[in-house]
Parts: structure tokens; C-alpha cells; sequence
């Protein structure tokens, strides 16, 4: 990864007094955040979440943040705090805690229900601490007290960290919507009490802060779905995330007024909502929810799906849907409800789908063609209000692009926060607060941690190299067996194609090539395997470039008799 500060070594030691930060993702990019504080040697991390792969990235299932600056100390950190349920803050923990499973986790009571529903599935059993807003727990060091903020998922928290050297508070993800479906408003009262106190600095979410004004409320999307309801003749098929349980809670009273039942379809969505209705945070209206079996005895019109996919994931339901490989066909005349925003990097994935589904004749609903999505992220006008009430010393903008983390660092700079005191960083990056300024003292390794499928860390960026070009360009094996005292040739050049466009018959033309520079390593004395090996892949290399203009990865195998 680029990196702002090529100069920066490791960071030294944290002078006495002093509290240290340490992203170790969510900052360069939408995901996989995670910030790790250090006072007095002891560690509190604050969220741990995963990113999700882009089409340069074939194969892998997650990227992780990189947990070796940290793997050394597991013993020194006092607990996890995770400020909401969502994959890019929680989705990391299972990886962390394989590594020491007894680290307390610290949330919601929904965010605890659904890091505790990931764990079971890896056989963990985690300590947990249940805190809400208006809660105040001393963790080790620090004093944590926890702030209601309202985002794309209920139970959504901000953290103030108090420790000597200061107060650091971490928004989390969250906006101001004024009419929250759950009447939880963000707690702008507690936060001006906060900045009264003094917050010393400030991590403060980025994602929307090129967007001007102010988001509007998530209400307003539910006379948008009961129109879109209203006049859908066949199924309606909703994507959404699988954690976004005010927008499913819509989803559901639409179906409710427009008497049809509602089914949901993947694993992480049934489990998922099946947590928010046990602990209430779903309203659900008796018979309306039914078994997707049962869903072949009702009638189109009296159908509604809700469905994982909405950001062209490969194998969630609705791009397979797309693929024709579901079980649930679309059929001309079906409603698809795109219910969420493109997360940077999934465009092209989700227009891909939007095409798949319409070629089999759907209605495909967007936030391209229809209101039916508000960002969770509070956009700039509500990020300059924020900045006015809290006034922090310091700010350092989180969870963001680098378009956005200089938008938000703009605007911090027109409420008042002096330049010098607004620190850009980006993963590893090691800032320091000292005597009341922050400042970047140095970086750790924050790299990308591949998963794909049970192995976690072995894909280097040099094996997904290798996948793009066999993705794009193909491989071409070549087989020759040579004489081990001499080097002639005793049998071959035998090739191989795949997926390269070139016709196997063609490679008669490479043939001489590969006699020739074989006869001249072998009057030279060059009968190495390896170096024979090089010599193949140079001769049938350098022929497909000048005569395809093409890169295919070549695999030359000489087995000497």
C-alpha cells in the first residue's frame, strides 16, 4: 500500500504520560477498521472489522487488518470495544480472538448478539461486557464512557476515552438524522457536555464528508417503498444488508399494509434478523414472516423476499439470482429492490448484477432510478455542527478514502482547530498525544491480511499477481526432458494452453526457438535445471509477446534423465 510518510521508521518509545494511536485499518479505505490505544503499557482497541475484496482480488473471501504489531502484546489489551454490529467494525474479531479467545469484548446488546452468533460458528466462547449509552466503565486504564449515535443500525455507539494524558473521543459511524425510526438521536447533549470537559482530540467518521448538507431522515424511504409496493404486480425481491434492521423494519410494514408475507433468504440474514426480533428490535406482525419453502403456495402478488447481495457479492443470493444459479428464478414482471448505496469499488459489480436480473425481466429498483436508500454517514453540513459543538484540540479524521479523510480534515479546519493540530493518517501511521497535541511519531506494518477460504495470511500480493494473470492472460505450460550430462534434448518441447487464445496448433511456430536456445546453453555448458527452466520461459515468453502481444504465465518444466 502507498504510504503519505515514506521517511517514518518504527515509532518510539511513548514518552511517559502519553497516549498512543494506532489505526490499523479504516483509514485509505471503507473497511476493516480498527484503532488501538496505548496508555501506561496497557492496549484498548476499539473495533475490528474486515474489508471486502474488489474484482483485483480473486479468490479472496475478507481482508483483515494486519494484527502483528499487536500479536506480541495480546496479553497487555484490556478489551475490545465494538461501537456497532456491522462486518467492517466486528467481522475482524473471530480472527483476533483465535489468537487469545479470553480478550473481552465490550458493546450493545445488539452488537454483543451478533459478534456472539459470528463467534459461535468458530467455536468461541468470548467474555463479554455489556455497556449502553450513558455508561461509564473503567477498562484497565482507561475510562470509557459510551454515547448514543444513530446509523444504518440500531444500538450504535460513540466512545470517550479518558486516560491522564487526555480525552480522546472516537464517533464510530454515525449522523444526525432528527426523525430516527427508533427515536434514538444522536446524543448531541453529551457530546457539547464532552467538549466542555475538553475533548483533547477526535476521531470523527469521514465517509460522507464530500457530500454537502445534510442526510435526510431514514423515514423518508417508506412512502418510497409503499409506492414501489403499491404497483409491483409480481414478486418483490429486496436486497439489503443482512445487518440493516431499520430498513428491513420498513420492508416489513410495507408488506404488512400490502398484505403480503415476507421470507428471508440467506444465512446471515435469517440469523440476523432472527437476533433483532428475539431481542425487540424488529417489529414483526404475527404470520407475516413465513419459511422461504412455504413460499410456492402463495401467489406472486402476495410475495416479498429480503435477501443478502446488494453489493454484487458473487455468492449472496441475489447475483446468483442474477446468474440463474438460485433456486428463486426471476420471472418476467418481478420487483428487485436494491435497498442500500454502492460501497466505493462494488460499482461495477452491482451494475452487473443489475443487468443479469433485468435481462430476465425484472423491474430492478435503485438508488440510481428511486429514493429507496439514505446513508448511515453524516454528511458535511452535519460534520461542521458536530465540530462547533464538540470543539476538540485535535482532530484526526477515521473510516474514510483519502478523498475523504482531506474533506473531513477541511472541514475541522474551517470550525477552528488549527491546522497543525488536524492529523491525516492512514493505516500504521502511529500518532502520539503529548502535553494536549497529537502528532505522527512513526508506523507499524498494517498490510492486507488475505482470507480465502481456511487460510488466513498465506496469499501474498504476489500470488494475487498471479491469479490476475491467469485470470486475464492464461498460462502456457511447456515440458522438456533433457540428457543430465549433456543438456540436449531427449524429449519435447511438449505445450499446454489454457486460457491464453492462442490455438495449440500455433505453437509449432515456437518450437524451433526452444531447440535452438537449448542447443546453445548445452555447447555452453549450462545444464541446470533452473537455469534451463528460465531459458524456456524467456524463449516462449519473448514469442508471444512479439507475436500476441500478450503476457500468459508460462510454465516451463525440464526433467532431466
Amino acid at each position: 500500500m502507498s504510504h503519505p510518510h515514506p521517511e517514518l521508521g518504527p515509532p518510539p518509545k511513548l514518552p511517559e504520560g502519553g497516549l498512543r494511536v494506532t489505526p490499523l485499518g479504516g483509514l485509505g479505505e471503507i473497511g476493516r477498521n480498527m484503532t488501538v490505544f496505548e496508555y501506561a503499557g496497557r492496549l484498548l482497541i476499539v473495533d475490528c472489522g474486515v474489508l471486502f475484496p474488489e474484482e483485483e482480488q480473486p479468490g479472496i473471501d475478507l481482508i483483515l487488518p494486519d494484527f502483528t504489531s499487536v500479536r506480541d502484546r495480546l496479553d497487555d489489551i484490556e478489551g475490545i470495544v465494538l461501537t456497532h454490529g456491522h462486518e467492517d467494525h466486528i467481522g475482524g474479531v473471530p480472527f483476533l480472538l483465535r489468537e487469545k479467545p479470553d480478550i473481552p469484548l465490550i458493546g450493545s446488546k445488539l452488537t454483543l448478539a451478533l459478534i456472539e452468533a459470528k463467534l459461535q460458528e468458530h467455536r468461541i466462547r468470548p467474555y463479554t461486557l455489556e455497556v449502553r449509552e450513558d455508561h461509564r466503565e473503567r477498562i484497565g486504564p482507561f475510562d470509557c464512557e459510551f454515547v448514543a449515535v444513530n446509523h444504518s443500525i440500531p444500538d450504535a455507539l460513540a466512545v470517550a476515552i479518558r486516560t491522564p494524558a487526555g480525552m480522546v473521543v472516537h464517533t464510530g459511524d454515525f449522523k444526525m438524522d432528527q426523525l430516527p425510526l427508533d427515536g434514538r438521536l444522536t446524543d448531541l447533549r453529551a457530546f457539547a457536555r464532552l467538549g466542555e470537559e475538553g475533548i483533547d482530540l477526535l476521531l470523527s467518521d469521514s465517509t460522507n464528508s464530500e457530500v454537502p448538507g445534510f442526510v435526510p431522515p431514514e423515514r423518508d424511504i417508506s412512502q418510497v417503498l409503499r409506492q414501489v409496493f403499491g404497483s409491483a404486480q409480481k414478486r418483490i425481491i429486496v436486497a439489503s444488508f443482512a445487518s440493516h434492521v431499520h430498513r428491513i423494519q420498513q420492508i416489513l410494514d410495507a408488506a404488512h399494509e400490502h398484505g403480503r408475507r415476507v421470507a428471508f433468504v440467506g444465512r446471515s440474514m435469517v440469523r440476523n434478523m432472527g437476533i433483532a426480533r428475539e431481542l425487540g428490535y424488529l417489529k414483526v406482525p404475527g404470520g407475516l414472516v413465513v419459511d422461504v419453502k412455504t413460499l410456492d403456495d402463495l401467489p406472486d402478488d402476495e410475495v416479498v423476499l429480503v435477501c443478502t447481495g446488494s453489493q454484487g457479492e458473487p455468492m449472496a443470493a441475489l447475483s446468483r439470482m442474477a446468474n440463474r444459479d438460485h433456486q428463486i428464478r426471476i420471472v418476467p414482471g418481478d420487483t428487485v429492490i436494491l435497498a442500500s448505496s454502492l460501497i466505493p469499488g462494488n460499482e461495477n459489480a452491482v451494475y452487473r448484477v443489475i443487468n443479469g436480473l433485468t435481462r430476465w425481466g425484472a423491474n430492478v429498483v435503485h438508488k440510481g432510478n428511486a429514493k429507496v436508500h439514505v446513508s448511515g454517514h453524516a454528511s458535511a453540513g452535519e460534520l461542521l455542527y458536530f465540530y462547533n459543538i464538540c470543539q476538540p484540540r485535535n482532530l484526526m479524521p477515521v473510516h474514510g478514502e483519502w478523498r475523504h479523510l482531506r474533506a473531513n480534515a477541511e472541514l475541522g479546519a474551517l470550525t477552528g482547530v488549527p491546522k497543525d493540530r488536524v492529523v491525516i493518517a492512514e493505516d500504521g501511521v502511529v500518532v502520539d498525544l503529548v502535553k494536549g497535541k497529537a502528532k505522527i511519531v512513526g508506523k507499524v506494518q498494517a498490510g492486507y491480511v488475505y482470507v480465502d477460504g481456511l487460510s488466513v495470511g498465506d496469499v501474498t500480493e504476489s500470488s494475487l499477481k498471479d491469479r490476475r494473470i491467469l485470470g486475464d492472460e492464461g498460462i502456457i505450460s511447456v515440458f522438456v526432458v533433457v540428457d543430465s550430462s549433456t543438456g540436449k534434448i531427449v524429449g519435447g518441447p511438449y505445450i499446454q494452453s489454457r486460457g491464453s487464445g492462442i490455438d495449440e496448433a500455433d505453437f509449432a511456430a515456437v518450437l524451433p526457438r526452444i531447440d535452438e536456445a537449448l542447443a546453445r546453453s548445452a555447447q555452453d555448458g549450462i545444464c541446470e535445471p533452473h537455469q534451463l527452466q528460465q531459458l524456456v520461459r524467456r524463449s516462449v515468453g519473448k514469442w508471444v509477446s512479439d507475436t500476441y502481444r500478450r503476457r500468459p504465465m508460462i510454465l516451463p518444466v525440464v526433467v532431466e534423465v
